[in-house]
């Protein structure tokens, strides 16, 4: 087999192949083998009817597309695998001849990853906001956890922000009845923006008994985007009541003996809390700073591909339905002009980001253990309410475990520049990264567990 490459752009290639006949006889084999079960002749069993007979029969043509389809995949990899190009995405094939006995010849238009050229990473520097744990934001996971051990209790006086109420709900829209928002004996917290836009306001300030109407703009079920006229009775109202702050409620909800230790420790994990988001904002900037000084020519079909799957995503809540979405982009103030115009420079920054920390992994020769891609596939299948058996199944079914592994990857080749990178606070000192993100032969360890945050 013989081979050249055409480079077409930075981003793409043409690559020229041609094959001989004596390469193709495994495949003359297999493509009579196939041909002959599906044909029946008289005198013969099937699968037995031996090449000449066969090809008399139904003639040479059947049998070269037999060959053909079989063996141009295969011959491409092959030629890709030779060369020196890093293709991306799915080829353009076109058979240009086939002649019979001698050879055939084809080719192949495909993206490929452009040369990139990054900067020292010493001399990346980013700003990142200090770790400060205030007293308000301890006094609210304080509060958080009293909620948790707090009980309910009826009132008499009309409803307010975070009250527990019991409510029925019917719903019309032009005069007909909208059945799916039919319910009695809801209960719901008001304030928490749990239930269709306008209740909240039309529930505080209302007493037991009062029934309340207002409209609003349904955003699922057969009537989603239109305007709907809501009722909704108020049958109790409770509040939550909260046990004290003090040494009984601390040893009932937790293994400390005071509350001054139990707020310690809420300060303690607040605390770390923060640095690990201190952590993924030093990530996040030494990227966009890597991403700024790097030229990357984008090839067009991965970008649009990107794209595809964004819009994809975006639409898929609405069954895909462009009509409501774009009603629904209306309701957020945007047009599908300003959408897609935002779709398309989120796909560019992606498919960048992806050439550029590919192109480090190569350069550091970056792998990925059993262990991290195990790490990974455990917190995507409880992203997703699966068991890792079933998330790993479906994910080799649709093709994407070698996206997962390239997800980690990218995110160890990102955890080497960051170390090099200088890293400072607000007040402009230089941040430890080992104290930051672990030692610097835990950095497999720390990469799996960042990659969380992604």
């Amino acid at each position: 087999m013989k081979s050249t490459v055409e480079h077409l752009s930075p981003t793409r290639v043409r690559i020229n192949v041609e094959v001989p006949f004596d390469e193709l006889k495994p495949n003359f084999d297999r493509a009579y083998k196939a041909l002959a079960q599906q044909v029946r002749i008289p005198g013969f069993r099937p699968g037995k009817v031996p090449a000449r007979v066969l090809e008399s029969r139904i003639g040479r043509g059947p049998v070269l597309d037999e060959v053909v389809n079989e063996a141009v995949p295969a011959k491409y990899l092959e030629a890709v695998n030779s060369s020196e190009v890093r293709t991306l995405g799915r080829p353009d094939i076109e058979v240009t001849k086939i002649e019979d006995g001698a050879e055939i010849a084809f080719t192949a238009e495909v993206d490929v990853r452009p040369e990139i050229t990054v900067p020292a990473f010493g001399e990346l520097s980013v700003s990142v906001d200090d770790v400060e744990v205030t007293e308000e934001e301890v006094t609210e996971q304080l509060d958080s956890l009293r909620a948790r051990f707090g009980t309910l209790a009826g009132v008499e006086r009309p409803a307010q922000e975070g009250d527990f109420v019991s409510i029925d709900l019917a719903a019309t829209v032009d005069g007909e009845d909208v059945e799916d928002a039919k319910t009695s004996g809801l209960s719901y917290e008001i304030g928490s923006g749990q239930l269709i836009e306008g209740i909240d306001d039309a529930l505080i300030g209302a007493g037991e008994g009062d029934t309340k109407t207002f409209t609003t703009k349904l955003v699922a079920g057969e009537y989603a985007g239109k305007d709907a006229e809501v009722s909704v009775v108020l049958n109790s109202v409770k509040e939550r009541q909260l046990p004290e702050a003090d040494d009984e409620f601390a040893q009932m909800a937790s293994e400390f003996d005071t509350v001054e230790e139990l707020i310690a420790d809420l300060r303690e994990r607040l605390g770390r809390v923060k640095k690990m988001q201190q952590g993924m904002q030093a990530r996040d900037k030494v990227l966009d700073a890597l991403l700024e000084t790097v030229e990357v020519p984008l090839p067009e079909k991965v970008v649009e591909s990107e794209i595809e799957v964004r819009q994809h995503d975006a639409v898929h809540p609405f069954d895909h339905d462009e009509a409501r979405f774009e009603e629904w982009l209306g309701q957020q103030e945007k047009t599908r002009e300003e959408f897609d115009a935002e779709t398309r420079t989120e796909a560019e920054k992606a498919v960048k980001t992806q050439l550029v920390l590919d192109t480090i992994a190569d350069a550091e020769d970056v792998s990925v253990s059993d262990d991290e891609l195990t790490q990974r596939i455990i917190y995507q299948a409880q992203r997703f309410g699966m068991s890792p058996d079933q998330f790993v199944q479906q994910a080799q079914q649709s093709g994407q475990l070698g996206s997962l592994y390239a997800d980690v990857r990218r995110s160890k080749a990102l955890f080497s520049v960051v170390r090099e990178a200088t890293v400072t606070d607000a007040a402009g000192n230089e941040l430890d990264l080992d104290e930051l993100f672990g030692p610097q032969e835990s950095e497999s360890d720390e990469a799996a567990e960042t990659a969380k945050a992604e």
